[in-house]
């Protein structure tokens, strides 16, 4: 009895160890992974700060369209010229000796006059309350819809960056890239092949400078080109800097045609034809080509990874917010 009594207490006493043990062991917690910085965008960002800005950016994007229709492909050009370097921060804006705005690959960049007459206005009623990266990608999404595409919503939240270099920019693609560089150039950027080819399909609208594509019109003609459109292009490039239509069915329209050009050999750059002649790329070509909903569902997609891409969301990204769109902040 004795000693089963002497037994139980040292199981009593080993137990009561281990409880001890335990507790007095600190517990290894599972480290979080940071939440990336697009996490923190939200459709309702403004909605008690400045709860009248998606309604004032529309109308402003309205009254520019209204007077000059070509301002729309411009707009969504300069977004993406923007969101290719250092992601969607409004560097491209900066106006100073250096920046992306002076590079050469940006000279035919168009639209900073809109962006400061929204600016302005968003000022007078929010005081350095909108971004304006946040205005340059809702601007985007507007002069789409104003062009005839699609909606989307766009989460806001980016803080305008400080950095702006011309270097930075000349990487932007330029209309005479091969598919390898292009997918490399996206794919560096977090989009993907369906991405390069559905944003490409912005050129259903817009036009371009005969000196982007002039080396396909010389002596020996790229062999991707219709025979017809190569004259008719030979004869409207009299200067490298006329303008050509990007696409030469309906111009004007944001539709589909643009793919189906690329399957008649009349795609105006040769980024735009090689998406059709290289296998990696011309299932999606031909996919988006029969399929109008296709297209519209998943240009809005890829816009919005375009618009989340890199942006400036946490104190830690050394964003701010310009009083003035041309200058970093006093």
């Amino acid at each position: 009895m004795k000693l089963c009594c002497i037994s139980l207490l040292f199981l009593i006493l080993f137990v009561h160890n281990l409880v001890v043990s335990a507790v007095s062991q600190p517990q290894k917690r599972k480290t979080k992974k940071p939440l990336p910085p697009e996490a923190f965008l939200s459709v309702t960002h403004y909605a008690k700060t400045c709860p009248d800005a998606e309604a004032i950016i529309q109308r402003r994007i309205r009254a520019w369209i209204n007077k000059d229709p070509t301002l729309a492909p411009a707009i969504i050009r300069l977004h993406f010229h923007d969101c290719a370097v250092r992601g969607c921060d409004a560097s491209v804006l900066l106006d100073h000796r250096g920046s992306e705005r002076r590079a050469l690959a940006s000279k035919t960049l168009r639209g900073f006059r809109v962006i400061d007459d929204i600016k302005s206005v968003l000022e007078k009623r929010c005081p350095k309350t909108v971004s304006c990266a946040d205005i340059l990608t809702a601007a985007a999404r507007d002069a789409t819809i104003f062009a005839g595409g699609p909606f989307w919503e766009v989460p806001f939240g980016r803080k305008d960056g400080r950095i702006s270099l011309a270097k930075e920019a000349d990487a932007v693609p330029q209309g005479h890239e091969n598919v390898t560089a292009l997918v490399d150039f996206f794919s560096s950027r977090g989009l993907n092949m369906l991405d390069l080819v559905v944003l490409s399909g912005a050129h259903t609208i817009g036009r371009s400078s005969c000196l982007a594509f002039e080396h396909r019109l010389g002596k020996t003609p790229d062999p991707s080109l219709d025979i017809k459109y190569l004259n008719a292009l030979r004869r409207k490039c009299g200067s490298p800097s006329n303008l050509v239509d990007l696409d030469v069915t309906t111009p004007k329209v944001f539709d589909t045609m643009y793919y189906t050009n690329l399957l008649h050999k009349k795609g105006l750059l040769s980024t735009d034809q090689l998406l059709f002649s290289d296998g990696r790329t011309s299932s999606f070509v031909s996919a988006l080509a029969s399929q109008p909903q296709l297209f519209e569902s998943q240009f809005a997609v890829s816009m919005v990874k375009l618009g989340n891409m890199q942006v400036r969301t946490r104190p830690v990204d050394n964003g701010e917010i310009r009083v003035n769109c041309n200058f970093v902040n006093a």
